[in-house]
């Protein structure tokens, strides 16, 4: 069966969701932004302010000529390849010899190859960083816990090195809340411990929470392998690059922990804490790590020991595709409770299943209900939910949940937009058009549209 079978065999026809649900009245749908003070890093600036970041590190302490491994994520990350160049920049000018490594954990379909192509997808090639990028799944192991003697390994390229940088982005977790999430610590742990390093923690945080393993194996990492510091990112509202920061091994969890502080006060967020349904066009693992930022939906279905955020709360998630840069990973997609057929379509079930193994969530790539359109998948989201009145209904769309700067919102939560000062209304509702059943223009625009 090929994949055009599957996704027959899976998507119900619109036809036959109207039919169950009684093609039901719609809302009208108006568009609204968040009003958000920000102060990003000028985009001609944030090579340079990288390479600074970079000097502030004791790069001296690595022997005359040696070679320094520069760490780099797969995350969609404003400005990456500008921010990478930037230190390969100051570790250059420093006179050591800089190369560039994946540390991804299982990403890039767990191969060497795979991992190359993803950071060059984001921009960082070799051509323009200015350095060699040495993509291999190969580990070492540098020690085990002191307690529970669990194996700590690392990405062997950036073992062998004389002095390791990892570059990443402070922002909350998806899969757990503690001193320190996702940053230079996860990096280290999970992403520059390729495939086996990520398998073993999520293996071991099923009893051992991440919360509490990443400061443990973080700081048996520090003490065995030449972790001369690394670059802190925080990104503002708008995904812009926000602060770039120089942290010193010492500082790895308590500046990472404070810096965090900073990242969940500015995130993007959905500005309502009620919704009944909520469509989002995309998701990926360029987007978050589970596809749909749980933080922002406020749901964690799949992850074990740990709670769900409290807020915001959606009755109902419906997701119409992935994102290009994603490949065909849907990891998360057991997130939403309806998805559009051209998810089945795009869907990688290996390089999915691979992440879910290695992340030891595989309740979060199980498929919701398939619909053949947006219009049965609306349609199938607003039927379950109980008795609708178009005119109270809170329905909201956003291109995924890193982009929540304008959102199409229904009439509801348009007449509450007018009495918030931190939104604004753009475009006043109107009826929902659809082309062939899928959501036809206007969309995110202005009025003139």
């Amino acid at each position: 069966m090929d994949q055009n079978d599957v996704v027959s065999a899976l998507s119900v026809p619109e036809e036959t969701i109207l039919d169950a649900c009684g093609d039901p009245p719609l809302p009208e749908m108006g568009v609204i932004e968040q009003i958000w003070e920000t102060e990003a890093i000028p985009e001609a600036e944030v090579r340079h302010r990288a390479a600074e970041a970079a000097e502030s590190l004791p790069i001296e302490s690595v022997p005359d000529g040696g070679e320094i491994a520069i760490g780099a994520g797969s995350r969609g990350i404003a400005n990456l390849s500008e921010i990478v160049a930037g230190v390969v920049d100051a570790v250059a000018d420093a006179g050591y010899s800089p190369f560039v490594f994946p540390a991804m954990g299982s990403h890039g379909g767990a191969t060497g190859e795979g991992q190359r192509e993803m950071l060059n997808e984001l921009g960082v090639t070799e051509d323009a960083i200015g350095c060699e990028i040495r993509s291999s799944m190969e580990v070492v192991e540098v020690g085990r816990t002191p307690e529970r003697d669990v194996p700590v390994v690392a990405d062997a390229n950036a073992a062998a090195a004389d002095g390791i940088i990892p570059i990443n982005r402070i922002k909350p977790h998806t899969d757990f809340d503690g001193v320190v999430e996702s940053g230079l610590s996860k990096m280290l742990v999970i992403g520059m411990g390729k495939q086996r390093g990520a398998k073993i923690a999520h293996d071991w945080a099923v009893d051992w929470s991440l919360r509490e393993m990443i400061p443990e194996i973080t700081e048996r990492l520090l003490s065995e392998l030449p972790v001369v510091g690394g670059v802190a990112i925080v990104e503002d509202q708008h995904d812009d690059t926000a602060l770039l920061e120089g942290v010193l091994p010492s500082g790895f969890l308590d500046r990472e922990a404070e810096l965090l502080e900073t990242a969940y006060e500015i995130m993007p967020k959905i500005p309502f804490e009620d919704v009944d349904v909520a469509v989002f066009d995309r998701q990926g693992k360029d987007i978050s790590g589970q596809g749909l930022d749980t933080n922002v939906i406020g749901r964690r279905p799949f992850a074990i020991n740990e709670p769900e955020p409290e807020r915001p709360r959606l009755k109902r998630i419906y997701v119409r595709g992935l994102t290009e840069t994603t490949h065909g990973n849907a990891m998360g997609v057991g997130s939403a409770d309806v998805i559009h057929e051209d998810i089945v379509a795009e869907l990688d079930a290996p390089t999915t299943l691979i992440n879910a193994l290695t992340a030891s969530t595989i309740r979060g790539v199980r498929l919701p209900p398939v619909v053949e359109t947006d219009r049965a998948g609306l349609v199938a989201a607003l039927s379950t939910i109980g008795v609708v009145d178009p005119d109270t209904v809170r329905v909201l769309r956003a291109p995924d949940t890193m982009h929540l700067h304008r959102l199409v919102a229904s009439k509801a939560l348009v007449e509450e937009a007018r009495s918030r000062e931190d939104l604004r209304v753009v475009r006043e509702p109107s009826p929902i058009e659809f082309a062939d059943g899928a959501f036809d223009a206007p969309g995110y625009g202005d009025a003139s549209e």
